[in-house]
C-alpha cells in the first residue's frame, strides 16, 4: 500500500499537542516541516514494501544474486534461458520447490516451475490378458523407465515488469530441463525426454523396434527387419 509524505505528515501532526502554537493550517511552517520529516518516513515505507515482495522469489531483483547464493545456483544445469531475468527467478524457484518427490505431479511441478509445460509419460509392461496385439514390448529396463514430453521449442519472452533492459526480446532453449530432472529422478529408474508429440512418439517406437528386434527376431530374419 502506497503511503504519501503527506499521510505521514498528518499521522505527525496528530502526536502533537494541543494548543494555538502547534497550528493545523496546512501553509504554516510547521505543518510543511511535518509533511518534509513526512517524506524520509515515506521513503522508508516504500523501501520496506520493496523488501516484502523482495521475500517472494518469483518477484525478486534486488536480492535475487543472494536467493541465488544460498541455492548454489547458478549450478551445472544452468541454460541460455538462465541468462534472464525471468529465467533466473524461475531456476530459484524451482530449487526452492524441489525438496523432493516422485509422483508425477511433483515432476510436472518442477517442470512447470521452470517454464516448462510438461507431461509425464509412463510404460506399463506388456501382460497377457491385459496388452493387446500390437501394444509396445514394455518389459524388461522399461519398467523402470519414464517420459518426460515437453514442447518442441520453450520460449521466454520480453515482458516489462519481468525483464530488464539488455535483455533479448526473446530466449528459447531446453536445455536445463532435462539435467535438472535427471538430479531429482529417483535412482532406479531411466529419464527420457521428449521434445514435442511427434519427435518423443517417433523415439518411442524406434526403441520398441530396436527392442523387439534384439529379444525377438532371429539372426538369419534381421535383414527383413
Amino acid at each position: 500500500m502506497a503511503v504519501t509524505g503527506a499521510d505521514y505528515g498528518r499521522q505527525l501532526g496528530q502526536l502533537l499537542p494541543p494548543g494555538p502554537a502547534w497550528t493545523s493550517d496546512p501553509d504554516s511552517q510547521l505543518q510543511r516541516l511535518l509533511r518534509a520529516f513526512g517524506e524520509s518516513f515515506a521513503r522508508a515505507h516504500a523501501r520496506a514494501d520493496d523488501l516484502d515482495r523482495e521475500i517472494d522469489p518469483s518477484l525478486a531483483h534486488e536480492i535475487l544474486e543472494r536467493w541465488e547464493s544460498v541455492l548454489g545456483l547458478p549450478d551445472k544445469c544452468s541454460g541460455l534461458l538462465e541468462s534472464t531475468l525471468q529465467g533466473r527467478r524461475n531456476a530459484v524457484v524451482a530449487k526452492l520447490f524441489a525438496t523432493g518427490g516422485q509422483s508425477v505431479e511433483f515432476f510436472q511441478g518442477v517442470g512447470l516451475s521452470l517454464g516448462f509445460d510438461v507431461t509425464i509419460s509412463e510404460f506399463r509392461p506388456f501382460r497377457a490378458g491385459r496388452s493387446a496385439a500390437g501394444d509396445p514390448l514394455t518389459n524388461g529396463d522399461w519398467v523402470h523407465s519414464w517420459r518426460v514430453n515437453a514442447p518442441s521449442v520453450t520460449v521466454l519472452a520480453f515482458r516489462a515488469g519481468l525483464s530488464v533492459a539488455g535483455e533479448p526480446l526473446q530466449a528459447w532453449g531446453e536445455d536445463s530441463l532435462e539435467c535438472k530432472l535427471k538430479q531429482l529422478k529417483p535412482a532406479q529408474t531411466v529419464l527420457l525426454t521428449g521434445y514435442g508429440m511427434s519427435e518423443a512418439e517417433a523415439h518411442y517406437l524406434a526403441a520398441d523396434r530396436l527392442f523387439y528386434t534384439a529379444n525377438y527376431v532371429m539372426p538369419e530374419k534381421l535383414g527383413t527387419v
